[in-house]
């Protein structure tokens, strides 16, 4: 029992180590990111997606059931 104690102990004051050093390096920027600002500009930007309610009329008339031939008509704008 006093080994689960012991290892407990370890563990959270190791987990409190790491949650120091976690919100030091937040406080002194070390996660910002310089690089990727600076090249940014060499690339170019990416076209615009195009617009996704475009005017599409698709009219297919009903099958024919009795010949069995299918017709459809698409009509694209």
């Amino acid at each position: 029992m006093s080994v689960l104690i012991l290892l407990l102990i370890a563990s959270l004051s190791v987990s409190v180590i790491f949650l120091g050093a976690f919100i030091w390096s937040a406080k002194n920027k070390q996660f910002d990111d310089e690089y990727a600002s600076s090249m940014r500009i060499l690339f170019e930007d990416q076209p615009p997606l195009p617009d996704e309610k475009q005017n599409v009329q698709v009219s297919l008339p009903p099958v024919s059931t009795i010949n069995h031939t299918v017709h459809a008509s698409k009509k694209l704008n």
